[in-house]
């Protein structure tokens, strides 16, 4: 399951303001198109040849005529290299109603320019939102593991956004994907679900996308560290009150992902009146170290990131 998970986290993700992309061609080698005023969407992403992938998928999938009726639509294209970098070399080894639904996510039902896009949650065609986040030199990101590397190609029926990335939408909460990693073949968070399950605070990260969290999860080797400064033997043996504000000032109540993050800011917790400092110079929290390799695991009510020690309020 675990290594389920690392798969996910590469293809999760997917629609917004930002998709399918094509920039001026300078010369006759380059393969990317000219802007169109004259091809629809389908149109335009089969005349570049960095899409065919794509355009396979849709014709898969059955979404030809769909996006190419009026609209009007942005779609977050993926390149080839995207789809191949998310393991899916061959489009008819999917399963056309999961494939139907994976393109469906990269579609947003109206038109949205880049210089529309804002931070946020995006309704997709699919029915679920997608997540945009902006970084500090003004890249965009979608479920903070798909960046978008070209904007604004014009169609008759929409625009499309080029991304690096495949994104999938979330299927699990936080609670379930750390639940899943202590079920993996090298068990991790056991202690912080132990944690949560004796603090009866299971059902407060575990939701759908309604809700917005983050989640700065301590490792295993985390929580044997607290123990040994606290002199105990584990969990069971730290006063429940005392575990339980702990807990809660790992969560934020927004759905951050690393991209969103800013040097300096204070995010508030779960933990009423208590804050954690972002230093992103040395990709701390508080005093707490981000595993740079466990960044934006994205769930439906928000997301986790890795961090190497327990934080006290």
């Amino acid at each position: 399951m675990y290594t389920t998970i690392k798969k996910n986290q590469k293809i999760f993700g997917l629609v917004l303001s930002v998709f399918m992309l094509f920039v001026i061609s300078c010369s006759e080698d380059d393969p990317k198109p000219m802007k169109s005023d004259d091809k629809n969407l389908v149109e335009l992403a089969i005349s570049d040849s960095r899409f065919t992938t794509l355009v396979a998928a849709v014709q898969r999938a059955g979404l030809v005529d769909a996006l190419s009726a009026n609209g009007p639509f942005t779609i977050f294209a993926p390149t080839n290299q995207a789809f191949i970098d998310a393991g899916i070399t061959d489009v008819s080894a999917v399963e056309v109603d999961v494939l139907k639904d994976i393109l469906m996510y990269h579609v947003v039902p109206s038109e949205v320019p880049s210089s529309a896009v804002s931070s946020g949650g995006v309704a997709s065609l699919e029915g679920d939102p997608f997540f945009v986040s902006i970084t500090v030199d003004g890249k965009v990101w979608i479920n903070g593991n798909a960046q978008v590397i070209e904007t604004d190609l014009e169609a008759t029926n929409g625009v499309i956004h080029a991304i690096d990335n495949v994104i999938m939408k979330p299927s699990m909460s936080i609670a379930g994907i750390a639940t899943d990693y202590t079920q993996g073949a090298t068990p991790e968070f056991t202690q912080l679900v132990g944690a949560l399950s004796r603090a009866d605070l299971v059902d407060a990260v575990n939701g759908g996308f309604n809700e917005n969290l983050t989640v700065f999860a301590p490792t295993d080797a985390a929580f044997a560290q607290l123990y040994d400064d606290l002199d105990v033997a584990g969990f069971e043996e730290i006063p429940l009150e005392t575990l339980k504000n702990v807990l809660m000032y790992h969560v934020v109540p927004a759905r951050a992902f690393s991209q969103d993050l800013r040097d300096g800011a204070e995010l508030p917790t779960l933990l009423t009146n208590e804050t954690l400092t972002v230093n992103l110079v040395d990709l701390q929290i508080e005093d707490a170290n981000l595993n740079t390799d466990l960044l934006n695991i994205h769930a439906t009510n928000g997301v986790i990131h890795v961090i190497d020690k327990v934080m006290l309020p």
